[in-house]
């Protein structure tokens, strides 16, 4: 049924991926090809009228039987439109090799009904994309074939060691095609090129709104910030129950490794989605209440949610902390000794506790980063040394501790039966300067940014809102 998108808004994010139909082959006595009876079936019975009845052996040489079953599950979206955008088609094979791609991306299993809600937020996202890519041809905005294949083997350089072939073979493999990528590739440039001719040219910032900007930065030197990534799904009172169940299906697809960028990308309806969810160092003053509560409690690397905020529920994630203006001690580069000592395989706890006992004895006998070498050889412990690493760089556990060091001073003993015993002995440090106010050009560029997103996630909706979008 078509429908004006202005009475009946479909909304959603940008996506991954589409399209390959592949080739349905028969096997002679068993089954017809569903590609060839679609075509025999486009006929129609008037073409049948038209001819005289043939023979039976003319009219079918191979002997196949007149009733018999086709084996397997037909998809009938492979052939059929599940939706036709201002007369652009997308089908279900469009939907499926989008879903495959996000489904690689994100690297775990998810049950029938997140499935489902998936397909329909991909095909969703086809839908925005088809319209920009639209818009921009009325715009006289073209992307080259030759921009495209330049991008989609710098891809291939970045994931696949250059080797165009191999990345083909993978996006195949997961059920995607190269074809599809380009398709994604290019709509990504001609959106932005759009934004670039019909948004940014117009907006405006003064210095005295950077200076302004300026001010209040000084006025809360030393106070927190976070770098939060967030996904964002709207609920009413008769969603909400299956939103919150949605996005604790997708927390737990984060926990097992899946990618928060490609599911806020997916799954995400902030302006930010098309970021990966990346909503930047903020204040908790500038956050609804409940995202500034939690986050305040949350630790670097932490995954918390979801959490009920106005509109709906807020999965975040707390990818860092700094304070504002002031330098992070994080930053710090670091010089030091690792010295460890392996435990023989089959140890016994008893026996591990005591070469334990000989580690501590030895590493309260170092005199200084000098006599390490030294004191390890004797009890057969082993030193590393690393001149250029940052403290932030380390595993979060250790990071607080060596924040407390003195160059000389050694870390408590670390390690398990399996990798041994290890101190981290610290030998010089190089601290951060403070954090230089950014420049006014620099604020002006970040409020122009601010500016364009807003504007374009208002245009998207525009073009959405003239589209005629008919459903299958």
């Amino acid at each position: 049924m078509g429908c004006k998108t202005g009475s009946t808004v479909i909304t959603t994010t940008v996506s991954r991926l589409s399209a390959r139909l592949a080739a349905v082959s028969a096997t002679i006595g068993l089954a017809v090809s569903p590609i060839a009876l679609q075509a025999q079936a486009a006929q129609g019975p008037d073409a049948e009228a038209e001819a005289e009845a043939p023979s039976p052996v003319a009219s079918n040489p191979l002997g196949i039987p007149e009733n018999f079953s086709l084996f397997g599950k037909t998809d009938p979206n492979v052939r059929k439109a599940t939706a036709v955008v201002n007369g652009t088609v997308i089908t279900g094979t469009d939907v499926d090799h989008r879903t495959n791609m996000v489904l690689a991306s994100a690297q775990g299993q998810i049950g029938e009904a997140e499935l489902i809600q998936l397909r329909m937020r991909v095909l969703r996202n086809l839908i925005d994309e088809t319209l920009q890519v639209q818009a921009a041809a009325e715009q006289e905005i073209t992307v080259s074939a030759a921009e495209v294949d330049q991008r989609y083997k710098t891809l291939a350089a970045q994931n696949f060691g250059g080797d165009v072939e191999a990345m083909d073979a993978y996006l195949l493999s997961i059920g995607s095609s190269p074809a599809s990528l380009k398709r994604q590739i290019q709509g990504e440039y001609a959106w932005s090129r759009l934004i670039g001719r019909m948004i940014r040219p117009f907006i405006n910032v003064s210095e005295e709104e950077a200076l302004d900007v300026l001010k209040r930065l000084e006025d809360s030197k030393g106070q927190e910030e976070f770098h939060i990534m967030e996904i964002y799904m709207s609920a009413t009172a008769e969603t909400q129950a299956q939103v919150i169940q949605n996005a604790r299906s997708i927390m737990e697809q984060l926990r097992q490794g899946a990618s928060f960028p490609a599911y806020a990308r997916q799954y995400s309806e902030s302006s930010t989605a098309a970021q990966g969810g990346d909503l930047g160092y903020v204040r908790p003053g500038t956050l609804p209440p409940q995202m500034a509560e939690a986050v305040k409690t949350m630790q670097v690397g932490q995954l918390t949610g979801p959490i009920a905020i106005p509109g709906g529920m807020v999965i975040m994630f707390l990818r860092d902390k700094r304070q504002i203006l002031m330098a992070d001690p994080r930053e710090a580069v670091l010089s030091l000794k690792q010295i460890s000592l392996q435990f023989p395989k089959g140890i016994t706890e008893a026996q591990a506790a005591q070469r334990f006992q000989a580690f501590q004895s030895m590493v309260s006998s170092i005199k200084g980063c000098g006599d390490a070498e030294r004191a390890a050889e004797a009890i057969g412990a082993e030193v590393v040394t690393n001149d250029q690493i940052a403290v932030r760089d380390l595993p979060e556990q250790l990071q607080p501790a060596m924040l407390q060091l003195q160059v000389g001073q050694a870390t408590q003993p670390f390690g398990s039966l399996e990798e041994g015993v290890r101190v981290l002995l610290l030998c010089g440090r190089d601290d951060p300067e403070d954090a230089g106010a950014p420049t006014v050009d620099q604020i002006i560029d970040d409020i122009e940014a601010e500016r364009v997103q807003k504007r374009a996630v208002r245009y998207m909706r525009d073009l959405r809102n003239d589209a005629y979008i008919e459903y299958n």
